[in-house]
């Protein structure tokens, strides 16, 4: 695609830039802080990197990538794909040495024409343009202030690869083992559990946890404005069938090729009634379809260091409408059904979007948009992926050996 050219060419310029702004000024405080908080150049990296050539890097960004700095040893032999959200005439600052492309608004427009109005502007949903271009198998999806973590005895963490190795595994959906996951080292499947389901079914999202700022909603950020999460705990789980989860996108990893269709973030930010559910409707979404298809979910390993918090009164602002309104889009989900004939991910999601339509219009009118929008969704994503038929083959088959 020439796009990818242009937008390499683009930001190999080196244009006068203007001076920093107040918010750059911070981020760079920040960025240094972290750098005090964790990197060095003695981190172990794997010598040949796992899934190089298979695994792109997604982040959606406002501002200049300085963050990257710090992630250098473990995210420079990847290839990255950076979302460029807000004003599209800024010039956003990659450091150098890294493999990427940058999309911003008018890029989306002109891949998707009239489909880009699916792709959410002035909000971090619009990252799924990137599950979208890209062309590998798996995706790595980070925010642009999450710095590296320390395990308990001061390592630094390999975020990447831990969502790799979760990836690579199976899960056990069906059955919850009580040491965590078996099939990590120095665990098994304990006595009682069944042998027909230790072979267990392929992995499609792996879930990242947060040391430091949590990832509250705005009335717990108000109530406990200086809770820090320091609990570091050294498991992996897996998501159990039937049960719901809310799933954070700032340290999260899928496999593309299995479940990417149904990892739309929905409609966010400018022009629309909600913010900051994004993550959570594509979370429910995904878990719905992955129950149906016999799909596992982790979540746990691997934590990254949350920088910084967001204001709780612009996040109210953003989320209200959604603590009124989960309570009755989670039963929904709950309850929600996918007929037989429903074998990949691509009709899973065109008959939850009915469904949402049908049910969830009486809750408010932008669930009628929110639903053609998870259509036009799919549309875009077959015009872009035609060879890419997610969801079948995969169904029901292991994609690790079982002990």
């Amino acid at each position: 695609m020439c796009l990818r050219a242009e937008a390499t060419r683009l930001n190999a310029v080196s244009p006068s830039l203007p001076s920093p702004t107040k918010e750059e000024e911070e981020e760079e405080k920040l960025g240094s802080l972290a750098m005090e908080n964790g990197s060095s150049s003695s981190s172990s990296v794997p010598s040949t990197p796992l899934l190089k050539d298979e695994l792109d890097i997604v982040i959606p960004t406002i501002r200049n990538l300085d963050f990257l700095e710090m992630w250098r040893p473990f995210f420079q032999p990847y290839h990255l794909i950076i979302v460029q959200d807000g004003d599209p005439s800024k010039i956003i600052r990659v450091p150098d040495g890294f493999d990427y492309e940058l999309y911003n608004r008018n890029d989306i427009n002109r891949i998707l024409g009239s489909k880009a109005s699916c792709i959410s502007f002035k909000d971090s949903a619009c990252r799924c343009f990137g599950f979208m271009i890209s062309k590998k198998k798996y995706i790595f999806t980070i925010d642009d202030d999450c710095f590296v973590a320390k395990d308990p005895s001061g390592k630094e963490i390999n975020a990447l690869e831990q969502h790799i190795k979760n990836l690579l595994a199976p899960s056990t959906p069906f059955f919850f083992n009580t040491l965590y996951d078996p099939y990590r080292e120095g665990a098994d499947f304990v006595r009682g559990y069944p042998f027909s389901l230790r072979e267990g079914v392929p992995t499609a999202v792996s879930h990242g946890l947060w040391l430091n700022i949590p990832d509250y909603d705005a009335p717990t950020q108000l109530v406990k404005p200086l809770e820090r999460n320091t609990r570091y705990v050294d498991a992996v789980l897996t998501v159990p069938k039937g049960t719901l989860f809310p799933m954070c996108g700032m340290n999260l990893a899928f496999d593309r090729e299995v479940i990417g269709p149904a990892m739309y973030f929905g409609l966010m930010g400018d022009g629309q009634p909600i913010g900051r559910y994004d993550d959570m409707w594509a979370g429910w979404c995904m878990k719905v379809i992955c129950d149906h298809l016999g799909l596992g979910v982790k979540t746990g390993l691997p934590y990254i260091w949350h920088s910084k918090a967001s204001n709780p009164f612009v996040n109210l602002k953003k989320e209200y409408k959604g603590i009124y309104w989960q309570e009755e889009l989670i039963p929904f989900f709950q309850t929600v059904t996918l007929p037989k004939e429903c074998t990949t991910v691509q009709k899973c999601y065109l008959e939850l979007s009915k469904q949402v339509k049908a049910k969830l219009r009486k809750v408010d009118d932008y669930f009628n948009k929110l639903a053609d929008a998870m259509v036009t969704w799919i549309e875009a994503w077959d015009e872009l992926n035609p060879s890419v038929n997610a969801g079948t083959a995969a169904a029901g088959k292991p994609n690790g050996a079982a002990k």
